[in-house]
């Protein structure tokens, strides 16, 4: 019966890991990690997962993040721009983005508020005041 129905179309992990990539990435902003162990854990094959993620819009799932980065920002203004920055990052990692670009896309998300944020070593990184 499984056959039949697969060969009907009425199993597809392929389109089911297409229509998750895409829905979850866009509606929830979830990177690729949280999205491979979501959709291995619903039991769909490694192959059909990296050709999900190879037909996703890079540029649709980047919006995707900024969008959460400004509502997550919206919702921490008054904070130190540093405590701001950790509650960025901290949220996109837990929804499986990488920290490199978690740690590029909150800066970004701060810098465009005109936040001053201070690197590790004292010196200014973003804001007005960086190119002084």
């Amino acid at each position: 019966m499984l056959d039949r129905f697969t060969e009907l179309g009425y199993i597809d992990d392929a389109a089911f890991a297409r229509a998750w990539v895409t829905s979850r990435s866009a509606g929830r902003g979830l990177g690729r990690r949280a999205l491979a162990e979501e959709l291995r854990t619903r039991g769909v094959a490694d192959e059909a997962v990296t050709a999900a993620f190879d037909e996703l819009d890079p540029e649709a799932a980047d919006d995707a993040v900024r969008r959460l980065v400004a509502r997550k920002l919206a919702g921490t203004r008054g904070l130190d721009p540093d405590v701001r920055l950790r509650r960025v990052v901290g949220m996109l990692a837990r929804k499986g983005h990488p920290p490199g670009l978690a740690l590029r896309l909150a800066r970004e998300g701060l810098a465009a508020e005109g936040a001053d944020l201070v690197d590790g070593e004292g010196m200014r990184t973003d804001g007005p005041e960086a190119e002084d």
